[in-house]
């Protein structure tokens, strides 16, 4: 099961600790989901999740100083606390009472503060564990920001994925990942590619060897991570297969799940596959905002068919 450390978490969001005492290096987080336990304060428990990380808001925490007495509240916070909390979030600058502080520090749950306002921190923290925790396999390619628009170029070893990348690089595109993406669904509808921490920034160029992307071209040049809009497989050009010479039916490759749209490109001596890859970023891009040339190319021979018809007639 997919998981991330405590202390990234901690460091990531800037979390201030209020238990210091209490290791949490060993500590993981295994749900994307987050829990706001207002109701287990009160004491319902029906269907509590103890494994998600805790979010104390206002509303919580007025309930926790103004509505129960001394007692109560050790009785409730004794509860809440037995159970197997990765940590405990209080937003907004509220410090929990000396009460809950010794109870935590008791049943060895980590508490932490942060300024931020609860509904931005919960946003914020949901959408990092997704992606953190989502499903991920790992495929041979290269991926690349092209005008906005996340490039997956794979093939063959030996092809030219790198030097295409290489290209598109030096005329101003960025590089997330070469020869390994790692690939995360975060929905049906989006799968996320970034780099293996070894092979972050770096560049393999057969003749060459290893080059630093970022060292070489800037901080502009690279990226951490990209949503995947379209696949570029390059194979080798077999001139007893018949490719696609104007696109109007759109094919796909999956991955996760999903289905990505996908031009299977052939290689030859002479093409430049990095204005290969410019045009199919620009063409796709198109198409998202609701324009298709193949389909308007298809709209004008129709027309023009239709007209010499009723001239002959």
């Amino acid at each position: 099961m997919a998981s991330v450390k405590l202390t990234s978490i901690v460091e990531k969001f800037k979390l201030e600790s209020l238990t210091p005492d209490i290791p949490i290096d060993k500590i993981r987080v295994h749900q994307q989901d987050i829990n706001r336990p207002a109701l287990q304060i009160t004491g319902y428990y029906e269907y509590f999740d103890s494994s998600r990380i805790q979010i104390i808001g206002l509303v919580e925490y007025s309930y926790m100083e103004n509505a129960l007495d001394e007692e109560q509240k050790r009785a409730a916070f004794d509860k809440l606390l037995s159970h197997p909390i990765p940590a405990i979030v209080f937003c907004r600058n509220l410090r929990p009472s000396d009460t809950f502080l010794d109870l935590a520090k008791q049943h060895e749950v980590p508490i932490f503060i942060t300024n931020e306002a609860t509904s931005a921190f919960t946003a914020d923290i949901i959408r990092w564990l997704n992606e953190r925790l989502a499903p991920m396999i790992s495929v041979h390619g290269v991926l690349v920001d092209v005008y906005g628009q996340g490039l997956l170029i794979t093939g063959e070893s030996g092809i030219g994925k790198s030097e295409a990348a290489l290209e598109l690089i030096k005329r101003g595109h960025r590089l997330v990942t070469d020869d390994v993406v790692e690939l995360r669904k975060i929905n049906d509808d989006t799968l996320v590619g970034r780099a293996p921490d070894i092979t972050k920034h770096f560049i393999e160029l057969r003749g060459i060897g290893i080059v630093d992307v970022k060292a070489l071209f800037g901080a502009s040049s690279v990226k951490e991570s990209q949503v995947v809009d379209l696949v570029i497989h390059l194979e080798d050009w077999d001139k007893d297969k018949e490719y696609d010479r104007l696109g109007l039916d759109d094919t796909y490759t999956e991955y996760l799940g999903n289905k990505v749209a996908c031009h299977n490109i052939p290689i030859r001596p002479g093409r430049n596959l990095a204005i290969i890859c410019e045009s199919a970023a620009v063409n796709f891009r198109q198409k998202k905002m609701g324009y298709n040339a193949a389909q308007e190319l298809y709209k004008r021979v129709q027309e023009n068919m239709a007209k010499k018809f009723e001239e002959d007639n």
